[in-house]
């Protein structure tokens, strides 16, 4: 069955990263159709009442290579586009007219393609936002290699960057009435966390185990990589674990949703956005291995964004209801590694 009319379990495939993306089906039994999203990113969402048991869904996936006339990737500092020449040549266009916005920055014109890195503070590029989208654009211009008449409409390849939350949207299309081309890619913001020795914050731990004692202070930074200053890094959730890859079924919560759940957590002022600045006291979980591994949830908000997560702080399951298709950025640190009763310290530094 397909359409509005299933009630209790069913499945939703979404067009996108999230279930705000555009719906491509909803069925509940008897299904066999197909559907073919837009970019490299599709959404299937399972919905249960937990009043009948039946057998489940199954579904099989696959996927095929994008048309390669012209590309775009959305890098942590600058948008890259790359255009085939013998796409252009078939299109009447000439490889030495294309420009961006800012006709001062040029591309990079090879045998076989022409390729423009764009920044997203420089070169024209445009930057828009709302509560849940932020928008990198330019445009890529270019005109009929003739050199007295043309019968052909300029070109315009219109480049944009999307990022909803810390998830980019990356889109590509030709407009002006020409071949219409769409490229759309999702990846994310690239961030790390990285233990420090002390409060200063100045020389990260680089050892792996970290070996340190009981109750000692452990510092952790995380930092968001872009170029693009406007942006506000915050940490919504931190869980621990002596497993790396199951933070699931033994764990102990740190901070989550913004709250703290650790007597022992505190922040640290950070003298950028784009960083977070933490600790907390070491300890060992209970009939498990001395391992403990941490995995924290991030968010990106647009800077002054009120509205936004993160400007939030502390909110309850029930308030983020309306957002809890939001993506996240996820960072694992660890292991961190309890010293053995009268061990000396293997690592360089001592924390204070």
């Amino acid at each position: 069955m397909e359409g509005g009319r299933c009630l209790s379990d069913y499945i939703e495939v979404y067009d996108g990263p999230l279930r705000t993306s555009p719906l491509l089906g909803k069925f509940c039994s008897g299904s066999y159709r197909t559907y073919t999203s837009s970019s490299n990113l599709m959404t299937v969402r399972f919905y249960s009442n937990s009043r009948y048991t039946y057998r489940g869904f199954q579904a099989d996936y696959y996927s095929t290579p994008a048309d390669q006339s012209t590309t775009l990737q959305c890098l942590p500092d600058y948008m890259r586009a790359v255009v085939s020449r013998y796409y252009l040549q078939s299109q009447g266009y000439s490889a030495w007219n294309l420009s961006v916005n800012d006709p001062h920055c040029k591309p990079n014109i090879t045998s076989d393609y022409v390729i423009f890195d764009i920044p997203y503070t420089r070169c024209g590029t445009v930057r828009e936002g709302n509560n849940n989208t932020i928008t990198y654009s330019n445009i890529i211009r270019g005109s009929s290699s003739g050199t007295v008449i043309t019968r052909n409409k300029n070109l315009h390849l219109h480049i944009n960057c999307k990022m909803l939350q810390n998830t980019w949207a990356q889109i590509m299309y030709v407009a002006e009435d020409n071949f219409e081309l769409n490229e759309t890619q999702y990846s994310r913001y690239a961030a790390n966390l990285t233990f420090y020795d002390s409060s200063s914050f100045s020389r990260p731990v680089f050892d792996s185990p970290y070996y340190v004692d009981m109750n000692q202070n452990l510092f952790l930074q995380a930092t968001l990589h872009s170029s693009d200053p406007n942006l506000v890094l915050f940490l919504d959730t931190c869980v621990a674990s002596p497993i790396p890859n199951n933070f699931t079924t033994v764990t102990y919560d740190i901070i989550r949703n913004g709250c703290i759940r650790d007597p022992t957590y505190a922040t640290y002022h950070s003298p950028y956005r784009h960083m977070v600045r933490f600790r907390f006291n070491a300890f060992q979980f209970i009939r498990s291995n001395p391992l403990v591994y941490l995995q924290c949830e991030l968010v990106v908000c647009r800077a002054y964004d009120y509205s936004s997560r993160c400007y939030q702080g502390c909110v309850t399951r029930s308030k983020r209801g309306a957002s809890s298709d939001q993506e996240t950025v996820t960072v694992v640190a660890g292991p961190v590694k309890l010293k053995e009763a009268g061990a000396e310290g293997s690592n360089e530094h001592d924390s204070k």
